[in-house]
């Protein structure tokens, strides 16, 4: 039977081309479909969104040959300290403090701006010869059989591939179509994201401050800037984003604190809101999702967008294994070794991050003591707190190759 191309590839966000840089390394003819137009992708302009990508994402970009077109506009996340307490208040006196110097591997992570990695995926995408990129199209129609999936476009135009990845996030409807259902709930709270100036370095140090709304994350960026990923209730975040530069930066300084010394707005201000959203199944018929398609959490740990990618590399990595061996790569076999590998961790940490975020984001007396004495504990003990270091650096669990830093 023809085919088109061998995978396509629904949605152009982040995870989308990175699955298609890996599936061409396999050899494995891609096509990449997004609903946006090209241009409006990887602008010069800052709109808030950065990553904070673990030391195996990294290890993954290295990979696919895109890490050395951010590497210069990254920042090593060298420290986490994490603290709970009430705005204006300070912390409490019992923090996690966590090193990357108890670790060998190098830093936890980085920090790298959406428009720098978005531009590298995708110049990476235009000079794959097996990589056909489709933009400002939509799939309006998909039908699975035995053999392939066929897609139609809003265009009228049909497209016959061995497999459909979904990679079109929270809203899939490539899982839609498929029949995947999703459970999900939201949590009443949104994020507040922007970009400040500080007087004083951040030495690369990465802070999680939790207060009874919910939790700020002060995120190192390149020179003397942090990204700022600010959760509170939906009632107070709408009021807050209404309010011109300064009323906000009055709002945010005592929550912020003055470790940095004076703050200024470093670009333009977003909000986001917050919710949960599962995937009842990765994979169906001739079907595989990626990415906030099959799992949406909340940013508390700020691993949307890794776990996202451990599914990008593991799911190259059976297809690519597929492949060598002769199988048919779309077929329910292959299919439900990527779920295999996949659905329990990606259940586990959407557990983990409702659990944590219910957990802080509260002023009961009783939860706060507790918290605060757990943390102080985690703090204390050598190896319970290098556990969490390689957690947060992205070191446990059954690493994909790439993120190994081996060859596909």
């Amino acid at each position: 039977m023809d085919y088109d191309t061998d995978i396509a590839i629904v949605g152009g966000g982040l995870n989308g081309p990175a699955l298609a840089l890996g599936l061409a390394q396999a050899g494995l003819r891609v096509t990449l479909i997004d609903t946006q137009p090209l241009a409006r992708l990887g602008g010069a302009g800052f709109d808030g969104r950065s990553y904070a990508l673990a030391l195996t994402s990294v290890r993954l970009l290295q990979g696919l040959g895109v890490w050395e077109a951010v590497a210069d506009d990254a920042q090593p996340m060298l420290e986490i300290k994490v603290t709970d307490g009430r705005a204006g208040k300070g912390p409490s006196p019992l923090w996690m403090h966590f090193d990357h110097a108890e670790i060998e591997e190098g830093p936890m992570g980085h920090m790298v701006e959406d428009r720098h990695l978005r531009r590298a995926l995708l110049n990476a995408v235009e000079k794959s010869n097996a990589i056909t990129l489709r933009n400002g199209v939509s799939v309006v129609a998909q039908d699975s059989d035995v053999a392939g999936v066929t897609l139609t476009l809003d265009s009228g135009e049909t497209l016959r591939a061995r497999l459909l990845v979904g990679a079109d996030g929270r809203g899939s409807g490539t899982a839609r179509r498929a029949g995947i259902k999703r459970v999900g709930w939201g949590y009443g709270q949104a994020a507040l994201v922007c970009a400040i100036s500080h007087e004083r370095a951040h030495g690369g140090v990465a802070h999680q401050f939790f207060m009874p709304p919910g939790p700020l994350a002060i995120l190192p960026l390149t020179g003397n800037r942090s990204s700022i990923v600010w959760s509170e209730t939906d009632a107070n975040a709408a009021r807050i984003n209404a309010l011109d530069d300064e009323a906000y930066l009055e709002i945010l300084r005592p929550r912020f604190g003055d470790f940095l010394g004076e703050i200024s707005l470093a670009g333009g201000r977003y909000t986001y809101p917050l919710s949960l959203s599962l995937a009842h199944d990765m994979v169906a018929d001739r079907v595989a999702l990626v990415g906030d398609a099959a799992h949406g959490v909340h940013p508390i740990a700020g691993q949307g967008l890794n776990a996202g990618l451990r599914d990008v590399a593991a799911l190259a990595e059976v297809l690519a294994d597929a492949l060598r061996r002769g199988e048919d790569v779309g077929s329910a076999l292959v299919l439900a070794r990527y779920s295999q590998w996949r659905r329990f961790d990606n259940a586990t940490l959407a557990l983990a991050t409702d659990s944590f975020n219910r957990l802080f984001s509260n002023d009961n007396a009783f939860l706060r003591m507790a918290r605060d004495v757990g943390m102080g504990i985690v703090s204390a003990l050598p190896g319970l707190r290098r556990g969490f270091i390689r957690e947060a650096a992205g070191l446990t669990g059954e690493l994909p190759r790439l993120m190994r830093g081996q060859p596909l």
